[in-house]
């Protein structure tokens, strides 16, 4: 059995796709690209579109009753490997204890030309 879930705080899907699905004891994250949910505006710099994207997750993960901590995977995109240095600052300080796993891309383009994207793998 499956469950949709979504939070009326993160800017509703620009696709035919759920924010995220419940199965089971796992949570699937779809891509959170770093729209505000209140202005539907992007940042224009790495810092604040990674703060954004990852705020958008734990808003997400805030409609199943779990938080950072339930992450136990992540994918990273990123337009520019060179902003690596600054998204892992930013990325490290949303998380207390264990760090999930991860893997991280440069790809070429991402939706609404953003500069960040990041999804994850979320256990209850």
């Amino acid at each position: 059995m499956k469950k949709v879930i979504e939070s009326k705080k993160v800017a509703a899907a620009i696709g035919p796709y759920s924010q995220a699905i419940e199965t089971d004891n796992l949570i699937f994250v779809s891509g959170c690209l770093p729209i505000n949910g209140e202005t539907n505006e992007v940042a224009d710099n790495i810092k604040d579109q990674t703060i954004q994207s990852l705020t958008n997750i734990k808003y997400i993960l805030q409609e199943a009753g779990l938080d950072m901590s339930n992450i136990v995977k992540t994918t990273v995109l990123l337009k520019d490997m060179n902003d690596f240095g600054i998204m892992n600052e930013v990325y490290s300080s949303f998380f207390e204890n264990d760090y999930p796993a991860r893997i991280c891309y440069e790809v070429s383009r991402l939706p609404k030309d953003v500069l960040v994207e990041i999804d994850c793998i979320a256990v209850k």
